[in-house]
């Protein structure tokens, strides 16, 4: 009875889009959201124009919100010296607030069902029944034909799976405002480093700014408070400080998460196709977080669409995420070690500035190609 039933662990974009696009395929598709829409999400809130043209496709893009158009990056050392490049491809910068409120929207019209504010507790596959067994924190027990992971960056379906990289502790938090300021470039995303992390911001909806910076768990600890760790740590890039002298903040208190890992991860993993973040997540100076996300539902709803067999379907969906995705987050990992160091950072950004084929390259290598 639920031999085409398809169970979407976590509602994020890469959860969404492949939701939405089963949908359209006919399946019977349920997705499990710990919270309830609309919600904010740490998150840098920079998309890729390499989705725009398959969200303008599938009637997907945003056009009513208004994304803010980008088409510069800036990067930033630690003493502040700066480098400015040319997005060949560009992006656009929305709210996860508005965007995943957007896309869950489109998916209701399609026929998909949400639980929401209910968290997975377990995922089971039975292979003498061939098929999967979801435990919820309201004490049910759902079947499955499918089950895709979208629950992002660390759950505790993690655990339950006794993924590898959940063994090692992350030294990496993430904190996120959106404000208003005067006299910053809209065209612009800018990442700024500092010692210990590095922060972004850029435009998105409505005249606001997105803010989010990855920071140091250690640094927290020692410092006691979010506010001190800043003007501590962060305050150091003439940049950061100015913009936080100039900010006004619209939240009572910032969106955080712990332990943030970019560990290698398996696309595939206990017969779980994974999206997004729980297949993988790029580091930050790297970006298109977002736009991989969108990418790897997308995959992940191919998959399904040339295959029946459950193993046919986890071979396809896992060679085509490691042609587009595997070195290019292995890129972003090595990438990360060139910055949130002062002499480091100083290094890097004189470098790229002085180079216009190696910012290129760069550029050309961290994004992907358009897809359709």
């Amino acid at each position: 009875m639920f031999e085409n039933h398809i169970i979407i662990v976590g509602g994020g974009l890469s959860g969404l889009t492949a939701a939405y696009l089963l949908a359209r395929q006919g399946r019977s598709v349920l997705v499990i959201e710990k919270k309830a829409y609309p919600f904010h999400r740490v998150c840098g809130e920079y998309v890729s124009n390499e989705v725009k043209d398959f969200l303008v496709k599938e009637g997907l893009f945003p056009f009513e919100h208004y994304p803010a158009s980008i088409n510069h990056f800036r990067l930033s050392a630690v003493n502040g010296d700066q480098a400015d490049f040319p997005l060949e491809l560009g992006g656009f910068g929305i709210s996860r607030y508005i965007l995943d409120n957007h896309f869950y929207q489109k998916c209701l019209g399609e026929g998909v069902k949400f639980l929401q504010k209910t968290q997975v507790t377990a995922i089971q596959f039975l292979p003498e029944k061939q098929h999967f067994m979801v435990e919820t924190s309201e004490g049910s027990s759902l079947p499955a034909a499918f089950v895709l992971g979208a629950y992002g960056k660390r759950s505790r379906i993690d655990k339950q799976l006794n993924r590898d990289f959940v063994q090692q502790r992350s030294p990496y938090i993430g904190v996120k405002y959106h404000i208003e300021i005067a006299d910053q470039e809209d065209h612009i995303v800018a990442l700024h480093n500092y010692n210990g992390g590095y922060l972004g911001i850029n435009k998105i909806e409505n005249g606001r700014f997105n803010l989010c910076y990855l920071g140091s768990r250690e640094q927290l600890k020692a410092t006691g408070s979010i506010g001190a760790m800043e003007e501590k740590h962060l305050f150091a890039n003439p940049h950061i400080r100015e913009i936080f002298k100039k900010a006004h903040f619209l939240w009572d208190r910032p969106e955080v998460i712990n332990e943030i890992s970019f560990a290698t991860k398996a696309p595939v993993e206990n017969n779980i196709l994974m999206l997004g973040d729980a297949a993988g997540m790029i580091t930050p100076l790297c970006g298109n977080g977002m736009a991989i996300a969108i990418h790897t539902g997308k995959l992940a709803a191919d998959a399904f669409l040339k295959h029946n067999k459950l193993a046919d379907i986890q071979q396809s969906y896992q060679k085509n995420w490691k042609a587009f995705f595997q070195s290019r987050l292995r890129l972003g990992r090595n990438v990360q070690k060139l910055f949130g160091a002062p002499v480091v950072s100083s290094l890097a950004v004189g470098l790229l500035k002085n180079s216009s084929f190696l910012s290129k390259r760069l550029i050309r290598q961290t994004h992907g190609n358009p897809i359709r």
